[in-house]
């Protein structure tokens, strides 16, 4: 295929014919001995060299999805750090994870971090800023890590590591200054959008999760509602019952929808609506015959998980939309709760398990060590705020409407970041160029 005019084949890609490509430890200030180093292992750097203060000790789990967070640090002190000076890191320089699964995740730390250490699992590379834009740099390392391509310098072994022999010899596109700092800021700019996004989709969660434990608990009472509340053992409210057991491997694109636990614990969601989401929920070729109609889920129903690795998801659940009575199985390691009153508003029954109270309640009946399991019976036990039917339709449209909200500005979330990336792949390339 002939090449576009202005561009050349190099080992890195089709680049212009302006652009050079070269090795990252050729980015590096001139002279400097440590640009590019991995933290102390072995014996250097072991617990009894940790102190409550002095010199900060960096390491990869501070560095997620390209954003330095650095919490609760752990600190070395002086005489330690002068035994260790080849480690240190300041503001600007990049800060790569180099063992386990996230290794080659990246960050920048900020320009006002004091002098620390890296740990044994982490690595930094400094780039001659008179020379090269950092930012630069780093949205190339941080583009070949999200498409997989820094698995060509990852050792094999019990984990994976970045080999950094490999990391120094990799080879990247390199535009005249000014063009990657003009690329930078492109990106700078789509960074910064993502990330208001992201701030506000956490903040309108956080307000709703309050508005939430104050409407569903009776502390915040609506206009027109003043009625005293009931409170009801679930099983006053509903029957319980266990799932069809099939493993993953069993499911496919072909049969019957079936709710795996493992999709209940997965999903943000707290409710399924079949109709919408069919193509997407998982298939059992299996006859209806061998299914029990408990194990069917219809409007309404409710699905809890029976098993959770932590505290925290013993009250995880699901409730079912389905309106057309669509064949819906419920599987392994769930159970199913169908109402016996009409006491609940199906909508209600989105939002009315996740209060503080009953989610409490779910860890004091749970059981195990390694896994918490809770049983039929236990849930049975779980006691419910019950306002009238009214007042429960009342609170279930303002939640709901604050889902919609939310939904909205992840769909708006999603878009900015799917065009982020489309930014990357164009700009790092010089398809598109800013001159």
């Amino acid at each position: 295929m002939a090449l576009t005019p202005g561009y050349k084949q190099t080992e890195v890609g089709v680049i212009p014919e302006e652009w050079d490509c070269g090795a990252i430890e050729s980015l590096i200030p001139p002279h400097q001995k440590y640009g590019i180093v991995d933290g102390p292992f072995g014996s250097n750097l072991k617990s009894i060299h940790y102190r409550r203060s002095g010199i900060p000790i960096v390491s990869s789990g501070y560095v997620t999805n390209g954003v330095f967070r650095a919490n609760d640090y752990l600190f070395v002190d002086e005489e330690k750090f002068q035994q260790e000076i080849r480690s240190a890191v300041k503001g600007g320089d990049i800060v790569m994870a180099k063992i386990g699964a996230r290794c080659g995740a990246s960050a920048i730390l900020p320009a006002s971090h004091p002098l620390s250490i890296l740990s044994g699992n982490a690595l930094k590379i400094t780039i001659d800023e008179t020379q090269h834009s950092t930012f630069y740099v780093w949205q190339v390392l941080r583009d070949l890590y999200e498409r997989g391509q820094l698995a060509q310098i990852r050792t094999t072994g019990a984990q994976p590591a970045i080999s950094l022999a490999s990391l120094k010899r990799l080879r990247i596109p390199l535009p005249p200054k000014h063009e990657q700092e003009a690329i930078a800021e492109a990106l700078r700019d789509a960074d910064a959008l993502v990330e208001a996004l992201e701030q506000l989709v956490a903040k309108k969660r956080l307000i709703k999760r309050g508005v939430m434990q104050e409407l569903l608990t009776g502390k915040r009472r609506l206009a027109g509602f003043s009625g005293e509340w009931k409170t009801k053992p679930l099983g006053e409210l509903f029957d319980f019952s266990g799932g069809f057991s099939a493993s993953r491997d069993q499911l496919s694109a072909v049969g019957y929808c079936y709710l795996h636990y493992g999709d209940i614990h997965g999903s943000r969601k707290t409710f399924i609506d079949v109709r919408s989401e069919y193509a997407e929920i998982p298939k059992l070729d299996i006859p209806l015959s061998r299914i029990s109609r408990t194990s069917l889920l219809e409007d309404g129903d409710v699905v809890f998980v029976d098993a959770s690795e932590d505290d925290e998801g013993t009250s995880r659940h699901i409730v079912i939309i389905n309106p057309n009575r669509t064949p819906f199985i419920s599987g392994l390691h769930t159970i199913v709760a169908k109402a016996k009153t009409l006491e609940l508003d199906h909508g209600y029954r989105r939002y009315c398990f996740q209060t503080s109270d009953v989610k409490r309640q779910f860890k004091f009946f749970a059981v195990g060590t390694k896994v918490s399991g809770i049983s039929k019976t236990n849930i049975a036990k779980v006691l419910l705020p019950v306002p009238d039917l009214p007042e429960q339709t009342a609170i279930a449209v303002i939640l709901s409407d604050m889902d919609a909200e939310i939904a909205e500005l992840e769909e708006r979330l999603a878009k900015a970041r799917l065009l982020k990336q489309g930014m990357m792949q164009e700009l790092l390339t010089g398809r598109i160029r800013l001159l």
